[in-house]
């Protein structure tokens, strides 16, 4: 991938380089199943067509499947709310380098203004390369182009290393994201703490998922994948992306568009790393944000909503998020609450 630099936001550039990562672990075989339809080159060249949503909303759309989250989705969701207990699904933000994490964020103290009495003050100012595999962000529209094309058949030509994004920049979801979220704890359905790296999940995988947890996604939602990725971390120490991470194959993006989700999340980059699609590294990435117009939200931190969700036998339910409101932007790092 190719990176373009915006007040330290980057909006990445489709590349062809494939990851290398080395065998994977028995343990990933023993959780893989190996009966699944395989796709190709040309299966991902054909789902660009056939997911495609440009035009669905108007040809000068900038919000892409967002616009499925309507206020009678967003009334669905407040009465969802039984108890009012709230949790975060954002993973606090590293600031050591780390294998998977080579721009860890960077805070500058600033020295207490002078006191005035007994008055003083204090602040701070920090960089953080959000996009990437650690810090939990929101992935806009702009993110990803394919043959020059992003969401909506914009060109890639409206992202510019000065100026930033003049199309499909974050600033369209200013308003926030308010709807029902659902979690699909891979890892409890196959009965492991946590999925090996390069380990698939493949659409067999959800519809099992929705009937062990009796939850059917639907119009409007955003779908949360976990894989498990922060507690095999926790446990085991950060991992280069090269060795690989446990993600949805690329023919859950089919799944995804006959469901109408709204935004696909997850505790890593959503992609099973290495993809199978020879010279695309992130099909899933590029099939949501391009073709299907689904923003993503990355790496978020899924352990605390798995054990309350589990606790409650409730995998539904309601989600809230807001991106910073900086203009040109390509994405933003996000907080996303789950409600219960």
């Amino acid at each position: 991938m190719r990176l373009l630099r915006r007040f330290g936001i980057h909006a990445a550039v489709l590349g062809a380089v494939a990851l290398c990562v080395p065998a994977i672990s028995w343990r990933a075989h023993a959780q893989s199943e190996p009966q699944h339809q395989e796709a190709t080159r040309a299966d991902f060249e054909r789902y660009m067509t056939e997911l495609s949503n440009w035009g669905r909303w108007g040809k000068d759309d900038q919000m892409g499947a967002v616009n499925l989250i309507t206020p009678a989705k967003r009334k669905q969701a407040a009465a969802l709310v039984k108890e009012g207990a709230s949790f975060s699904l954002a993973r606090n933000a590293e600031t050591a380098p780390a294998p998977d994490n080579p721009q860890p964020i960077v805070r500058k103290g600033s020295p207490a203004a002078p006191p005035t009495g007994d008055l003083a003050s204090t602040g701070d100012t920090f960089f953080i390369s959000y996009h990437g595999y650690v810090h939990t962000h929101m992935d806009s529209l702009c993110h990803f182009f394919y043959k020059g094309k992003m969401y909506n058949g914009y060109s890639r030509d409206e992202v510019t290393q000065d100026g930033g994004a003049a199309k499909n920049a974050i600033l369209n979801f200013k308003n926030g994201i308010v709807t029902r979220g659902i979690l699909m704890d891979i890892p409890r359905l196959k009965g492991v703490d946590y999925l090996e790296p390069g380990t698939r999940i493949y659409p067999e995988d959800l519809d099992a998922w929705e009937k062990k947890a009796h939850v059917k996604v639907g119009a409007g939602d955003v779908v949360f994948i976990r894989t498990g990725r922060w507690a095999r971390r926790d446990a085991k120490g950060a991992w280069p992306v090269s060795q690989g991470l446990a993600g949805l194959y690329v023919t859950c993006a089919k799944w995804l568009h006959a469901r109408d989700a709204a935004i696909l999340g997850g505790d890593d980059a959503q992609d099973v790393l290495p993809s199978g699609i020879d010279g695309i590294s992130q099909p899933i990435h590029v099939l949501v944000l391009v073709a299907m117009g689904m923003p993503i939200f990355d790496n978020c931190d899924l352990e605390l909503l798995s054990k309350e969700a589990a606790k409650r036998n409730r995998w539904e339910f309601m989600i809230s998020a807001a991106p910073a409101a900086v203009p040109f932007a390509t994405g933003s790092v996000l907080n996303p609450i789950a409600t219960f």
